[in-house]
């Protein structure tokens, strides 16, 4: 406990001597009628301030933008002012007030404008009081004193409670027929008979009011210490929903006129959807006041929804708008959000918010980011939340149900965020208890995922770092159809409004494109390893990737993600299984008769081979309107976005073929379009030839130089033990960041077997995105056996990943026509992965090589053409170049 300090002082005698002196480390909160600073708050503030400069200490006084009309007096001239605006977000606001007070510590004194004026902007009782709960301790710890104010009445338990619990000295302030009255409600570590009676100021002296009768007069306007009713007070993101209820309707009563004020439907968009201008555009445009009060209405806490909320939200409201027969064919959102404010204040709840402030600095990005997924791992919740989130249960029932992330820069224009963030299943069987348990788990999980070290670095390479990301969540009844103990969609996929694999000239990249599966859409945006998806043109829906009837058989979807309810939990089936083990599914909308095994038992004279290949053929067919409506819903997507989109959805289909679609994501695509390069020189040489591929190709045409072919030799590759070939992957990442290290400007190619970026390294080499993300091109060489095929992951987190950090994609098939790959040369080039990483990279000499452009040319330089729309790539020696 800290002792008196005479050299402190609130700057009024009389208050110093009620309340027994001042503490280093003392938070003093006034609670004041109202905002006014001319009343009771500015001039006590003002002595505390003048008493501060006079001992020689500065003295900082925190004044809020937004609420400012006032200026210090001009003997405060001293007194240094921080203007902040509390627009820009609780993180940028709440640094800048810590590092002033880091900065100066026990030799500073600080004053805060109205605390409640912070709700104009912040819209939330719950962040004022997160605000206070970390900025008062930080005051206490280094010896400092702090005057703020409140104002009474005006705010829910949900701050005061927090603020007056924290908070070293508390004191009511009252004007009662033109004299001031000081009453401190809670005073720390000091003691003594009247401290705690209501005092009247008279001049520089605090008298204890002796008559019951004046004290019941000045407090007769008080609410009755927060009990009863005054405890139920909504906090203010709650007034300004209950204020537009009533208003609106007043309005259907004939009671107001037509039209609920502008004022309250713009707060109403900045407090739950988002405050970014091109978003709001969107949504003024189509959302109704009905629509932001039902969004209320399923709100877990306070704050925003975030970006894959709003985005699914508008994208059903666009849709209602521009074409009732589409919206009428889509199910129900049923849907819960659990508010931004949430995530903020279960960082405070459990001491982590100093971990996450320090990961707005580079240099320690990841260094304590451990540490804090372990520590939200093991938190726990405020009653309050858990409580709301019991009856979001109860309203579900044993319905299966997925927690999606929703963060505020998740799914906007420019920033995917695809896959950083958990999304988890909850099966939701067993007891309510075991029930609840899951889905506190569920949400732990994914607030523990905005600080994995892939979320922190893809928010470092896109520099926001210093912007607020608030962790919204989006709680959504799984869409699909029980069959047995399995529930499933009978259909998911991804959909993009511009195609950009042309992989054949009659394919139209305008008409859009599908990746879909049978079952879960996890198969469908992520990319599995052990697996195919159907890729649909939208243009030409029965034209396949695959050259050949066989390949479409081989390269089908084997697996189907299920959430088995008797296990509880997600399990993958064999897709044959499915089809053959529920006749009431629409078998002949999403599968053939398998033609090889049908022929194949014909031969042998026997009347077998009904085996069945997931191949949509039906849901492809013309005469299934699926195609088309899909197609109709992209266009209208994408001319109220003025941009491409990038939806998911499922679909599940009656016993007559009829069908309801769950639109469950919606958001900009993050792709930059076709664009025309000029064609290569007609007359290369071949001996000038690296690399040829007919396709695929995805991603942005270009035409540049290549300075570094990073080469994974696909030979001696094949041959490493498993644990080797994590080794590699790791020492491809280290060499791409040697190589940009050494040379910031650097253009690198990675070729090498399989898929890049795989879980299975028995299928190619398995990078991190991360470790390659600042390269130009990925080259997958077909040469890991088993007839595996490039996965090309239109739609899926890893094809977002090389839209956004704009890198190429391209296969070669060895021995195909048109496919050519001059690996005797690459291998012949000197190789510097060992001057580069030093020796323990001597070991994968013959694995991984690092091959800077003069090292396969002696003069002149490696170039790189590729055209997405011709769905052609060149790697050449410009030197060479010309045949003659």
């Amino acid at each position: 406990m800290g002792q008196v300090d005479a050299r402190l002082s609130t700057g009024c005698p009389g208050l110093d001597e009620v309340i027994r002196g001042v503490i280093p480390g003392d938070n003093i909160v006034w609670q004041v009628r109202a905002a006014g600073i001319d009343g009771v708050y500015k001039p006590y503030a003002c002595r505390f301030a003048r008493h501060a400069l006079g001992r020689g200490v500065s003295v900082h006084w925190f004044a809020f933008q937004a609420q400012r009309n006032w200026d210090l007096p001009p003997d405060l001239d001293e007194v240094e002012c921080h203007i902040l605006d509390a627009e820009q977000g609780f993180e940028h606001f709440i640094a800048h007030v810590h590092e002033v007070i880091e900065r100066h510590g026990s030799e500073g004194v600080y004053i805060f404008d109205c605390l409640s004026d912070l709700t104009a902007d912040w819209y939330s009782d719950a962040m004022l009081a997160n605000f206070y709960m970390l900025t008062c301790p930080l005051v206490y710890d280094v010896g400092g004193l702090a005057f703020f104010s409140i104002i009474r009445h005006r705010h829910s338990v949900a701050a005061t409670v927090p603020i007056f619990d924290t908070a070293q000295v508390v004191i009511d302030a009252y004007i009662h027929q033109g004299d001031t009255y000081l009453h401190p409600v809670r005073v720390q570590h000091r003691h003594h008979a009247t401290m705690h009676m209501l005092h009247q100021v008279e001049g520089e002296a605090l008298k204890p009011v002796a008559s019951s009768a004046v004290v019941a007069d000045v407090l007769a306007a008080r609410a009755s210490a927060e009990v009863g009713t005054a405890r139920s007070l909504p906090d203010v993101w709650h007034q300004v929903f209950h204020h537009a209820e009533r208003m609106l309707a007043s309005i259907r009563a004939g009671d107001e006129p037509e039209g609920v004020s502008e004022e309250t439907r713009e707060r109403l968009l900045r407090m739950v959807i988002s405050r970014d201008e091109r978003v709001l555009d969107l949504v003024r445009a189509h959302f109704s006041m009905d629509d932001l009060l039902e969004i209320g209405r399923r709100c877990i806490g306070t704050g925003l929804i975030g970006g894959k909320a709003v985005g699914m939200l508008l994208a059903r409201a666009i849709l209602r708008n521009g074409d009732q027969e589409l919206s009428q064919r889509l199910e129900h959102h049923d849907s819960f959000f659990v508010c931004s404010d949430v995530y903020y204040s279960y960082l405070v709840h459990n001491g982590i918010w100093w971990v996450r402030m320090r990961q707005g600095d580079s240099a320690s990005l990841l260094r304590d980011a451990k540490r804090a997924r372990q520590r939200i791992l093991t938190g726990t919740f405020p009653p309050d939340t858990v409580r709301q989130i019991e009856r979001m249960l109860s309203y579900f029932g044993q319905s299966p149900i997925i927690v999606r992330s929703s963060s505020l820069l998740e799914d906007n224009f420019g920033n995917a965020f695809a896959g950083k963030y958990e999304s988890v299943f909850c099966v939701n069987q067993g007891m309510r208890d075991q029930r609840l348990r899951n889905v506190l788990s569920a949400i732990r999980t994914i607030y523990a995922s905005a600080m994995s070290d892939e979320a922190l670095r893809y928010r470092q390479s896109r520099g926001l770092l210093e912007r607020d990301e608030q962790m919204a969540l989006l709680v959504q009844r799984v869409s699909g159809t029980m069959h047995g103990n399995r529930v499933f969609p009978h259909l998911a996929g991804v959909a993009l409004s511009h195609n950009p694999f042309v992989w054949d000239h009659s394919i139209d990249p305008r008409a859009g494109m599908m990746r879909v599966v049978m079952g879960l859409g996890t198969r469908a945006v992520d990319r599995a390893d052990d697996d195919y998806t159907r890729i649909v043109a939208l243009n030409q829906p029965q034209r396949s990737p695959e050259i050949s009837q066989g390949q479409t058989q081989i390269h089908a979807q084997h697996k189907a993600d299920i959430l088995d309810l008797s296990a509880n939990q997600l399990v993958s089936v064999p897709v044959r299984q499915l089809l053959n083990e529920n006749p009431d599914m629409p078998v002949a909308l999403l599968s053939s008769i398998d033609p090889q095994q049908r022929a194949a038992a014909r031969a042998r004279g026997l009347s077998g081979g009904r085996e069945r290949v997931l191949d949509f053929r039906g849901l492809l067919a013309e005469s299934c309107p699926f195609v088309d409506e899909m197609r109709r819903m992209l266009r209208l997507l994408e001319a109220a976005y003025q941009h491409p989109v990038d939806v998911e959805f499922t679909a599940n289909f009656a016993a007559d073929g009829s069908y309801r679609m769950d639109l469950v994501q919606c958001r900009p695509l993050q792709f930059l379009g076709h664009q025309r390069v000029l064609p290569p020189p007609p007359d290369i040489a071949p001996s000038a030839l690296i690399l040829t591929s007919p396709g695929p190709v995805v991603g942005q045409s270009r035409d540049q130089a290549i300075t570094h072919i990073i080469l994974v030799v696909p030979s001696p590759y094949a041959e490493l033990p498993q644990r080797s070939r994590y080794t590699v992957a790791r020492m491809v990442g280290k060499a791409v960041r040697a190589c940009r290290q050494r040379d910031p400007e650097s253009r690198i190619l990675l070729i090498g077997p399989g898929r890049w970026g795989t879980t299975t390294p028995s299928l190619g080499v398995p990078v991190s995105f991360g470790e390659i993300a600042p390269v130009e091109a990925i080259c997958e060489v077909m040469d890991m056996g088993g007839g595996l095929v490039p996965d090309v992951s239109l739609g899926t987190h890893f094809f977002n990943d090389l839209v956004e950090e704009d890198i190429l994609y391209l296969a070669h098939y060895p021995g195909r026509e048109g496919h050519l790959l001059d690996l005797e040369r690459l291998i012949a080039a000197d190789n510097i992965l060992g001057s580069l990483l030093g020796e323990p990279a001597a070991e994968l000499l013959p694995v991984l090589r690092v091959i800077p452009a003069e090292q396969v040319v002696s003069q002149g330089g490696l170039r790189l053409h590729a055209d997405s729309m011709t769905q052609h790539a060149t790697l050449w020696n410009i030197t060479d170049a010309k045949s003659p």
